[in-house]
Order: structure tokens, then sequence, then C-alpha cells
């Protein structure tokens, strides 16, 4: 076995290590289902939801077991690990001097809210640090956990060109969070930036 064979293993068997119940391992009697392309389908039988799934040929995952009733995901679980083992090797590159940040969001954010609330965690991971989102739920927004999950899935997808999602969504007490890190490629995609505008005003200022 080759060094880079065996590298990408051990981040395999990192991911597998925290994996989420999948499947027939799911011992919900119901669950709150969201569709591969991220669709709300509602509170429906578990034996339901697994059947969607496997017309789909895909997994049902259970992302937020915490949840009344828990909630499950249709999608490709084994492409999904593959992509965040590459991802969180990349994102490791650049650890040595990471901190970790924090953003909140409320499940009912508005547009404008969420945009702002987005542009500051760009800043954060452009500065090379890891992020916390965190999701707080208020009362009767308990009952709808996909409503922050739904929020933290769309940021993560705004922002997968330069962040991969090192902790999957958790429910914790009222709060939901997920941790993402900077890509290293983004990073250096940013220095580059700021390097050559510098190089730039460096000649202006000569002429």
């Amino acid at each position: 076995m080759s060094a880079i064979d065996e590298s990408y293993q051990k981040e395999v068997f990192a991911i597998a290590a925290k994996e989420p119940r999948l499947n027939e391992a799911i011992t919900a009697r119901e669950v709150r289902l969201i569709g591969y392309d991220g669709e709300q389908m509602g509170i429906c039988a578990t034996e339901e939801a697994q059947h969607v799934a496997d017309m789909a040929g895909l997994d049902l995952v259970e992302i937020a077991p915490n949840a009344q009733p828990p909630v499950c995901r249709v999608m490709d679980y084994g492409k999904f690990k593959y992509e965040q083992a590459i991802k969180a090797k990349q994102a490791r590159k650049n650890q040595s001097k990471i901190e970790i940040k924090e953003m909140k969001f409320r499940p009912k954010i508005d547009v404008g809210d969420y945009t702002t609330k987005k542009k500051h965690v760009i800043r954060f991971l452009e500065q090379g640090n890891k992020v916390k989102i965190t999701i707080m739920f208020r009362g009767r927004e308990m009952a709808h956990p996909e409503q922050g999950l739904s929020i933290l899935e769309r940021l993560a997808d705004d922002l997968k060109d330069m962040a991969a999602i090192e902790a999957q969504p958790k429910m914790e007490g009222r709060n939901m969070h997920m941790v993402i890190a900077p890509l290293a490629s983004a990073i250096k995609k940013k220095k580059d930036v700021v390097a050559k505008g510098g190089k730039a005003k460096q000649g202006k200022e000569e002429e």
C-alpha cells in the first residue's frame, strides 16, 4: 500500500468513527425526512423514508438524532465521506495557526441578516480561522430543527469552494452547531490577490 493510499484510508476511518446511523441501523419509528435535493418531505414512518432512499439507490442518514422526531436525509453517504475526507485533509494543511470563531444565526433569519453574517464568516475563513456556526432556537422553534439545519446546509453550500465541514450539524440543548474549516486553496487564493494588490500599489507609487 502506498503512503498516499494509507493516508487516505486513515482519513476515511477517522470520519467513519463519527459516522451517524444509516439505513437499517436507524431505530426511530418515524423521522422528519429531507430529500436528496434538500426538499422538506415532512414526518413519515422510518420504513417509508427508507423506501424513498432505496428507490433512489441512496442512503437514509440520521443527521439530527436528538431532534423529535430525528431528522434524516436521503444522500449518497459513501460519496459524501469521500469528498469530506479530501476536503478535511486539505483544511488541516493550514491548521497550525487556526482559531475558532463563532457566528450565531436564528432559524428564521431574513435574507439581509443572512448575507451580512455570511460576509463575516467569509472574512474569518479568509483569515485562516475555523468557524463554529450556531443556530439558536427559542420556544416553539425547537419543534422545527429542520429550519436550522436548512440554514447550515445553505451556508455550507454557499461556501463549498472555500470551506469544508469539519463537524457535522449537532443539537446541543437549544442550539444546533456546525464547524467549518477553511480550505488551503481558498486561503492561498486570497493571499495571492492581496499580494498582487500590494505590488500594483507599489508600482503606482514609484511612477
